[in-house]
């Protein structure tokens, strides 16, 4: 039921910052060959690419680990992990491995046996490295319980709470997620004792809403019921994940391949805002079909635009996620001093021949920050940029968009993704990050490849 490659949905790093309301913070990773990515680069001139590459292929998506292959998965998830860990960003793994996934449905497939699941589940541990990651661990595996008999139930909930230890024990800092189905499927206090018969006391909470369409604002009032009802069962500390990848527009009927309602929702973050829940993210894939007019996991231009079109591209400025202070104003005027005739600069010296600039505007509040890089070329094309930042102390980058970054504090990095490289002569592109602290201060300077 959670459409990948070779497998079909229905029903349904590096931690670095201050945390901003859950227990992660820090920016989520971004896969440069991912399947959307490499679309937008053998379509350059589709009149649909543009939207697909701003709103979809310049965000951070979950890669499905849904082949079953003992002999690979150490080496797969070692792969994906590592890239993450050189950008300094948090890479999201969705696990749907296991047995009788999907109940033999269109998602059909796993680990034959959950002896070899528990195979595989070790070998793909051991790839995960000692850094921030998070485990998305099998989609539907407790929503979807009717093809079960009740050993079948109670051996599956047994491999999933091995499998969670696992996990953890290979790597302390995975932050480890169980199903929770969604907010109009099973009511909350039965997830919460399908949770707890799972293991969830081992793992950090659930997800909810893989692969559906449900507004993220009944999912986090379900998952408030739910963390209340695991309160009551003495689990407490747990805190939800939601999937926001298509849930911007209609809800209903779970196959997206036909229904041009559907809109992507909240870009994803781990900047929530809300205590309760760790991050939003994009576990199914915007565009990825859900095997119900197209081969399910498959990447469909048509479907992706259509979640896309008519939606704001990702901020460039965000609001905070806290409320401004309430302090109220002085009482006396400010000073009368006129300000600085020419402000410091934030922007290095226009180029000439084959080089390039970068500007600076920034959105600051209470505690953080927004940031707008303008990169702009010379008198020549440029086919590739780096912008050095140096950030004030104290301030930490949480998130970027259109950009890699390399680093957190400090002097921070940030180089172009495949789509944004080439900048005509005189011409500009932007990119953009958020963080903790303060901004104003920044300096800036770009290079040209």
């Amino acid at each position: 039921m959670a459409a990948v490659a070779g497998a079909t949905a229905a029903g349904v790093c590096l931690a670095v910052g201050s945390a901003s309301a859950g227990t992660i913070s820090g920016p989520l990773y971004r896969d440069p060959t991912s399947a959307v990515v490499r679309w937008v680069a053998a379509n350059p001139g589709d009149s649909r690419a543009a939207v697909i590459r701003d709103k979809i292929a310049s965000q951070p998506q979950a890669r499905w680990f849904a082949n079953f292959n003992i002999s690979t998965a150490q080496s797969e998830a070692a792969a994906y992990v590592d890239a993450a860990n050189a950008a300094q960003q948090i890479p999201v793994l969705s696990v749907y491995q296991i047995t009788n996934r999907d109940c033999g449905g269109a998602s059909a497939g796993g680990a034959p046996d959950l002896n070899q699941y528990q195979s595989w589940v070790s070998n793909f541990s051991r790839g995960l490295g000692n850094r921030t990651v998070i485990i998305i661990l099998e989609t539907d595996s407790l929503a979807l319980l009717t093809c079960l008999n009740s050993n079948e139930i109670n051996a599956r909930n047994q491999a999933i709470s091995t499998a969670t230890r696992t996990i953890k024990s290979a790597n302390p800092n995975a932050k480890v997620y169980l199903d929770a189905g969604h907010s109009t499927w099973n009511s909350a206090g039965e997830t919460a004792n399908r949770l707890r018969a799972a293991g969830v006391q081992y793992a950090d909470g659930f997800f909810s809403n893989v692969s559906n369409y449900n507004p993220t604002s009944s999912e986090a009032n379900f998952g408030r019921a739910v963390i209340s009802s695991l309160n009551g069962m003495g689990i407490s500390g747990k805190r939800q994940v939601i999937d926001t990848s298509r849930n911007g527009g209609a809800s209903g009927d779970w196959c997206g391949d036909d229904n041009t309602d559907r809109r992507i929702g909240m870009y994803p973050t781990t900047n929530t805002g809300d205590s309760n829940i760790d991050a939003y993210l994009w576990v199914k894939p915007p565009g990825e079909a859900d095997g119900c007019r197209y081969t399910a996991g498959s990447f469909q231009p048509d479907l992706a635009f259509s979640l896309a079109n008519g939606v704001p591209n990702p901020p460039t400025t965000a609001p905070p996620t806290t409320p401004p202070p309430t302090t109220a104003p002085p009482t006396t005027p400010p000073p009368t001093t006129p300000p600085p005739t020419t402000p410091p600069p934030t922007t290095t010296p226009p180029p000439t021949g084959n080089g390039c600039s970068a500007s600076v505007a920034l959105n600051q509040w209470s505690g953080g920050f927004t940031a707008s890089v303008t990169v702009t070329a010379g008198s020549a094309d440029i086919n590739g940029w780096t912008v050095t930042i140096t950030l004030p102390s104290g301030a930490a980058v949480t998130g970027v968009w259109n950009a890699q970054a390399s680093g957190t504090s400090g002097t921070v990095r940030y180089t172009n993704v495949g789509y944004n490289g080439h900048v005509g002569a005189g011409q500009s592109t932007n990119f953009g990050f958020q963080g903790t602290g303060t901004g104003p201060g920044a300096t800036a300077s770009c290079a040209a490849a």
